[in-house]
C-alpha cells in the first residue's frame, strides 16, 4: 500500500509540472568552464606531452640519444608506426592543447567584465602557448593545418607552407609581446602555472620564444631571424629566475609525467644511453651524476641505442626526473644564452658579451641548475675539450655539441636542435640503431587518421614537402 501511494504521489508532482527538463539538470557539473580554468588545462596539457617518456607520444630521447631501451626497441629503432606514435603526438598538441587554448581565448574576447588592459594580457599569454605549440607541430611534421585548423566547421583542413607558417608565428609573437604590459595582470596565479600571475615573467619568456623561432630559420631567412633575435634580446630571459617552467603537484593526479611512467607505472626499461653518459665521462661533466645513477653493480655503464640491454648491467635515469614534482621546461636561460653565443656568431647585435662569454653563461647554468656548483662549472669550462676557444669544430659544431647535452630531459628541444645544427652527428650510419627501421628522422610521418580522413589534402601536402618519409627535411634544415 505504502508503494501504491508513492507512485500516485510521484505520477501527480509530474502531472503538475509544466516543464520536467529541469530534472536531467547536472547540478554539480558547471554549464560553463572558465577561461582561466581552460587555459591552465591546456598549458599543462602541453607539459604532460612535451615532458612524457611514454613510447606511446614522447620518444624523442632515443631519438637523441640521451636513453636507450633495455627490452623494447621499436622506437629506438625508429618504428615509430606500431604504437602510431606521430597521431598520438598531433592529437595531443591540436586536441589536447590548441582546442583547450582556442576555448579560452574566445571567453576572454567575449568577456565584457574585464578590465582591458587585463584582458589584452591574457589573450596575449594564450596567444603565446598558441603560436608555441603551433611551432612544435611544425618543428615535427612541416605542413600542417594552421589556418583552418581549429574551425569547427572545416572538417577537412588544408595544409599550410611551413616557412609561411614559421613567419606569421614570428608576427604573432610579436603583436603579443607589444600588448603584454607589466603594470597589469594577467590571468590570476592559480590559473597561470607557468608564471603565477607574473605579466613581467610572460614578456621575457615572450622574447625568448622569439628568439628561439628566429634562430630556428636563421640557416633559410638570415634576415628575419637577425631581426627577430634582436628586437628581442634586451627582454629575454637574462637569469634562471626567468625560466619557463611547468612545476607539478606532489599529488596525484597532478604528477610530472616520468613519474606516472616510471614510478607509478613501474616502468624497468628505460637507461642511459651510451652515447651520452660516455660523453659525460669522457669530459668529466659534473652533471653526469645528475643525469645519471649507477647500475647494480655501482658503475656507470651506458646501452646502446636500439640493441637489448641487460636492465640491471645499465646506469639509470637519475631519480630526480621522475620526482612527482619535477617540473618540465618549455624554455629556460640555458637555452637562450646559447643563442646569445649563436647570435654573436652569426654577427647579430645582443647582450653585450663575446660568443665565448655567452657559451659559458649557459653551460654554468646548466651545471648549477642541474645541482653542481659555481667551481665545479668553473672548472670544467677550463677543459680544453670543453672551452670554447679549444673545443673542436667551428661554432655550430661547439654549441651544438654542449647544447645536446644541456638539453638532457628536453628531448623535443634537442632533436630540433640535433636536427639544426647538424652537431653532434647522430645520424651517421655508423651510429643508427641495429635494425634501424629508416634512415635519422628528420621529422615524423604525417599520422595514419590524416591519410585516411584527409586524404586530399594529406597526398598534396606529402608531394609538396618532397615525400611523407621520416628522412625529408624540413624547410630550415638546409644542410
Amino acid at each position: 500500500m505504502k508503494k501504491l501511494l508513492f507512485i500516485l504521489s510521484v505520477l501527480l508532482l509530474g502531472a503538475c509540472t509544466k516543464n520536467i527538463e529541469r530534472f536531467n539538470e547536472e547540478t554539480k557539473k558547471p554549464a560553463n568552464v572558465p577561461a582561466g580554468a581552460l587555459f591552465s588545462n591546456g598549458v599543462k596539457n602541453f607539459a604532460d606531452a612535451y615532458g612524457s617518456g611514454s613510447v606511446n607520444t614522447n620518444v624523442f630521447r632515443f631519438t637523441v640519444k640521451h636513453w636507450a631501451m633495455a627490452v623494447y626497441q621499436d622506437e629506438a629503432q625508429f618504428d615509430f608506426s606500431t604504437r602510431n606514435i606521430p597521431q598520438t603526438w598531433w592529437l595531443d598538441m591540436y586536441r589536447e592543447v590548441l582546442v583547450d587554448l582556442n576555448e579560452s581565448q574566445k571567453l576572454v574576447t567575449a568577456d565584457g567584465t574585464l578590465v582591458p588592459a587585463v584582458k589584452a594580457n591574457q589573450l596575449a599569454m594564450i596567444d603565446i602557448m598558441q603560436v608555441f605549440t603551433f611551432s612544435v607541430l611544425v618543428n615535427t611534421f612541416g605542413d600542417i593545418p594552421y589556418t583552418e585548423a581549429l574551425n569547427p566547421s572545416i572538417l577537412f583542413p588544408k595544409y599550410d607552407d611551413a616557412k609561411t607558417i614559421y613567419a606569421d608565428l614570428l608576427k604573432r609573437l610579436s603583436a603579443d609581446i607589444g600588448k603584454l604590459t607589466s603594470a597589469s595582470g594577467g590571468f590570476a596565479s592559480t590559473e597561470d602555472p607557468l608564471y603565477k600571475g607574473s605579466t613581467a615573467k610572460w614578456i621575457k619568456f615572450a622574447n625568448s620564444l622569439r628568439m628561439k623561432l628566429g634562430m630556428t630559420i636563421a640557416d633559410v631567412d638570415d634576415a628575419a631571424a637577425k631581426a627577430a633575435v634582436e628586437a628581442s634580446d634586451a627582454n629575454a630571459m637574462s637569469s634562471s629566475a626567468d625560466d619557463a617552467a611547468f612545476v607539478y603537484l606532489n599529488a596525484s593526479p597532478n604528477t610530472n609525467p616520468l613519474h606516472i611512467d616510471i614510478v607509478l607505472g613501474g616502468r624497468g626499461d628505460y637507461v642511459a644511453a651510451k652515447d651520452l653518459l660516455d660523453t659525460l665521462t669522457f669530459l668529466g661533466d659534473p652533471r653526469k651524476t645528475q643525469y645519471f645513477g649507477t647500475n647494480n653493480a655501482g658503475q656507470y655503464v651506458g646501452g646502446v641505442v636500439g640493441k637489448t640491454n641487460t636492465f640491471s648491467d645499465m646506469s639509470k635515469p637519475n631519480a630526480k626526473v621522475s620526482n612527482p614534482d619535477a617540473p618540465v621546461y618549455f624554455m629556460d636561460y640555458v637555452e637562450t644564452e646559447f643563442f646569445r653565443a649563436e647570435a654573436r656568431e652569426r654577427g647579430y647585435t645582443v647582450a653585450v658579451g663575446s660568443a665565448a662569454e655567452h657559451y659559458n653563461n649557459a653551460i654554468k647554468a646548466s651545471i648549477i641548475m642541474w645541482g653542481g656548483s659555481a667551481a665545479e662549472a668553473d672548472a670544467y669550462l677550463l677543459k680544453p675539450q670543453v672551452a670554447y676557444t679549444t673545443a673542436a669544430g667551428n661554432y655550430k659544431q661547439k654549441i651544438g655539441f654542449q647544447k645536446w647535452i644541456a638539453l638532457y630531459n628536453r628531448p623535443f628541444d634537442a632533436w630540433t636542435e640535433v636536427r639544426r645544427l647538424d652537431y653532434p652527428q647522430l645520424f651517421l650510419p655508423a651510429n643508427l640503431p641495429v635494425n634501424a627501421k629508416s634512415g635519422y628522422p628528420n621529422r615524423l610521418a604525417y599520422p595514419n587518421n590524416e591519410q585516411q580522413l584527409n586524404g586530399t589534402n594529406y597526398t598534396s601536402a606529402a608531394s609538396k614537402i618532397g615525400g611523407d618519409k621520416v628522412e625529408t627535411k624540413l624547410f630550415w634544415d638546409k644542410f
